[in-house]
């Protein structure tokens, strides 16, 4: 693979979630932060309407709006359809304006801790989560693959090279000290691997990557008219990243009842209660835990 020649690092592309924004704003602020001699490190606002407004999106989830076929669909002109748009001429046009790497920083009122998502293989991008892991262990990996690049709808499609970073618990519309500290010393990590990677001079030490594996997502059990009548279990609450066995409690009825896990085998759910999920029909998703040897790649 070639030297990586520009860096994007993006933010609020959800509107309400400040730790990303707010470092890009500080990054603009300090650039010399970011600065690494190999490449130019660029930063990008995603989505400043709904940052302004404190919203997660204005007319439409920002982080769906990257499929391929509607980045070239010209009917389509919401607010952050024409955002994806822009984006991609931005860091997915080819010559100078092209991003070697994208960095898609995001928080969630789940206690998803400190989490990389993956949403391929790419090689560079496991040894990177695997050095990310090896010099903070409370790193975790979360695997969500799609079939093809166009098939993927998030920022992360514009670039074979690159994730996201989500950090939680944090609630919408605020910021929390020491998650803002880890999610930028993470994005340092990620700059001196890739000048590393630049200088020739990368290894991993680990022998294996312990990676979530997405299965599938699972909704709150709802009424036939759509309302939810059940919350997540106090058992399972705060758990992710977690086992999950057939039998353990998963909701809890309004009028008190539990109801148990029916799976047959044990799954580790991740985004447990996320607050900005129940309008997408999702209490949790299921992931299976998975060691990868590094050897392999």
């Amino acid at each position: 693979m070639n030297q990586i020649n520009r860096v994007a690092i993006v933010g609020g592309t959800h509107g309400n979630e400040f730790t990303g924004a707010y470092l890009i704003k500080k990054f603009a602020q300090f650039p010399e932060l970011i600065t690494r001699p190999s490449f130019e490190t660029v930063t990008l606002l995603a989505n400043p309407q709904a940052f302004a407004a404190a919203r997660r999106y204005i007319d439409k989830d920002l982080n769906r709006c990257f499929l391929r076929k509607d980045l070239q669909n010209p009917n389509l002109n919401g607010y952050e359809e024409l955002q994806a748009k822009s984006i991609k001429n931005r860091l997915a046009t080819k010559g100078d304006k092209q991003a070697d790497f994208i960095l898609d920083l995001h928080s969630t009122t789940s206690n998803m801790g400190l989490t990389i998502i993956l949403v391929n293989t790419h090689p560079f991008n496991l040894k990177l989560a695997a050095y990310l892991s090896e010099i903070n262990p409370l790193v975790n990996i979360y695997y969500c693959a799609f079939e093809s690049i166009a098939e993927n709808p998030f920022v992360n499609s514009l670039c074979e090279l690159g994730f996201a970073i989500e950090v939680g618990p944090i609630a919408q519309g605020i910021l929390k000290a020491k998650l803002f500290q880890q999610t930028e010393e993470l994005i340092h990590g990620v700059l001196d691997y890739i000048e590393q990677f630049n200088q020739g001079q990368i290894f991993t030490t680990k022998e294996a990557l312990t990676l979530y594996h997405h299965l599938s997502v699972i909704d709150y059990p709802k009424k036939d008219d759509g309302t939810i009548f059940c919350m997540i279990h106090p058992q399972l609450q705060d758990k992710d990243y977690q086992a999950l066995n057939p039998g353990d409690p998963m909701f809890l009825t309004f009028d008190n009842k539990t109801i148990v896990y029916q799976g047959e085998s044990t799954v580790w759910p991740v985004f447990i209660n996320e607050a900005a999920y129940y309008e997408k029909g999702i209490a949790m998703a299921f992931t299976k835990k998975e060691q990868l040897k590094i050897d392999d790649l």
